[in-house]
């Protein structure tokens, strides 16, 4: 056989006077391992019988082993207390209210989860903080998507208030600005024509005038409309400022009867062109009844017709802002006017 076949050779156990001998028999039995326990019994100290001492403790003394004695005389109470556990509470036990809340956060005023949760629950917390952002983003996209649905949005409340008028660019700006500053509000326009001044009134005493009427006509042809509801009519007038210099100026008059409550407000002025007066005047008839008041054509129209622009947009084809724009700050005004006034009447009551 050559090299790659020889298998590796086992060595046989050797043999000692012609008997084989096992080497593990060679190995001494193992020796008993030190006991380090003394004869002395050592009491068993329950858990309830433990007892803490302050301060060093004794060094023992060679051989002694250090025990704790049994309590005598009164019990100890163990580190927990069968009180301790009867606190955890199953979830049927759980408060079901922020007023069982309120009750344990004072029973427990250091639990800070309790504190957190009675916050975040309680009125202006960071839940109702969120829902309101959460309420505002959602409103917010509504509106973007569809400007209508502002006015579904925010009607309604407390706040019920009517227009001496049926057109939108009254009724308008005047909504919005009594939901800004009470939230909620709703307001609608019925038709009240002048009848006892001119159709372009020229003076502040003329357009008082006529918007008086248009309340006092809402009043008296529509019972619904008692003296408790709240009525805004809008006038617009001219007034020479200085020579030749003419304006336009909206008067807001808000009355309430029940409550004593009239608020009048002049709106920005928009410039007039001279041309434009002399042209109304002109166009007005000698016989006109109302002719001690004002102008039989307005200057709305005369200035739409020279701008060749509808009679509701020649106040931004002239000075760039829109009409709506001017009576919206003026309804805000009167509307926070009339806020005050309503605090100042319910502090006298």
């Amino acid at each position: 056989m050559d090299g790659g076949d020889r298998k590796p050779k086992i060595p046989e156990p050797p043999v000692i006077s012609g008997v084989p001998v096992n080497l593990l028999s060679s190995v001494a039995p193992p020796s008993q391992l030190p006991n380090f326990v003394t004869t002395s019994s050592v009491p068993v100290t329950t858990h309830a019988e433990m007892v803490f001492f302050f301060g060093p403790a004794p060094f023992p003394s060679a051989g002694e082993v250090p025990a704790i004695p049994l309590s005598k005389g009164e019990p100890m109470v163990s580190i927990r207390s069968p009180e301790d556990s009867q606190s955890t509470q199953s979830p049927e036990s759980l408060p079901e209210s922020i007023s069982d809340l309120e009750k344990l956060g004072d029973v427990m005023p250091g639990s800070g989860l309790l504190t957190w949760v009675k916050g975040a629950v309680s009125s202006g917390g960071i839940l109702q903080r969120v829902a309101e952002k959460a309420k505002s983003s959602v409103d917010s996209m509504i509106t973007t998507l569809d400007p209508q649905m502002k006015e579904y949005l925010k009607s309604g409340g407390d706040m019920f208030v009517v227009v001496a008028s049926d057109k939108e660019v009254k009724i308008s700006p005047i909504r919005e600005a009594f939901q800004t500053v009470f939230g909620k509000a709703t307001v609608v326009g019925y038709e009240a024509q002048s009848a006892v001044t001119a159709a372009q009134p020229v003076s502040a005493a003329a357009a008082y005038a006529a918007a008086k009427q248009r309340i006092a006509l809402l009043r008296a042809t529509r019972p619904d409309l008692t003296n408790n509801v709240p009525i805004v009519a809008v006038e617009s007038y001219i007034y020479e400022a200085i020579a030749d210099r003419w304006f336009e100026v909206a008067l807001l008059v808000l009355s309430q009867p029940s409550l004593g409550v009239e608020v009048q407000l002049v709106s920005q002025g928009a410039p007039v062109a001279g041309a434009a007066v002399a042209a109304a005047q002109a166009a007005t008839p000698p016989d006109y009844e109302h002719a001690q008041t004002g102008y039989s054509l307005t200057i709305g129209s005369i200035m739409a017709d020279s701008l060749h622009v509808p009679n509701t947009q020649w106040h931004e084809a002239t000075t760039g802002v829109s009409r709506r724009e001017v009576l919206l700050l003026a309804a805000k005004s009167i509307a926070g006017t009339y806020k005050r006034l309503l605090a100042v009447s319910a502090a006298e009551t």
